[in-house]
């Protein structure tokens, strides 16, 4: 099973950098840079780390700046692939995808499991997207079907309180 990450509101707390948006507007990468972790890194590494010991494939997937030019696309990817380096040192994720803003995700990923802050997102792929508050829940589930990662999907149907 494939387990996709946003990063921006999902795992980096990009909203929470003072003037982040003018920055954003002035082609100014840096808070994707100065982003804080919303969630403990070093738990999150280590059900990471596990999911893909299980046989689970674990990737990013995140939106490029609404403003864009090449130039600015390549800073931000740079940025965000800092970050990761910087705060998850430990996971060698199988997929990072750094797209346009407003890409569908499930048609860039092929699907899987996401978390994704934004509800558009987390619609236009369907049962199996969940809010950042789920990430330990659902990867904790995960553990139990290690060694059966195509029951996974059906667990996470009808296991209470994950969706």
């Amino acid at each position: 099973m494939k387990i996709w990450f946003d990063m921006d509101g999902t795992i980096a707390d990009l909203y929470g950098v003072e003037n982040w948006l003018p920055m954003l507007r002035n082609s100014d990468p840096t808070p994707y840079a100065i982003a804080a972790p919303l969630l403990h890194m070093a738990t999150l590494a280590r059900m990471l780390n596990r999911a893909q010991a299980a046989g689970h494939e674990i990737g990013i997937i995140s939106w490029l700046s609404k403003t864009s030019t090449p130039d600015y696309d390549e800073a931000v990817t740079a940025a965000k692939l800092a970050w990761l380096a910087q705060h998850l040192p430990s996971v060698k994720w199988d997929a990072v995808l750094i797209v346009a803003y407003g890409t569908n995700k499930k048609t860039a990923t092929g699907g899987g499991v996401l978390f994704d802050d934004e509800d558009r997102n987390r619609t236009e792929w369907g049962e199996d997207a969940y809010t950042p508050d789920r990430i330990f829940k659902v990867l904790s589930s995960l553990r139990a079907y290690r060694h059966r990662p195509e029951n996974v999907k059906e667990m996470l149907r009808w296991k209470s309180g994950l969706s």
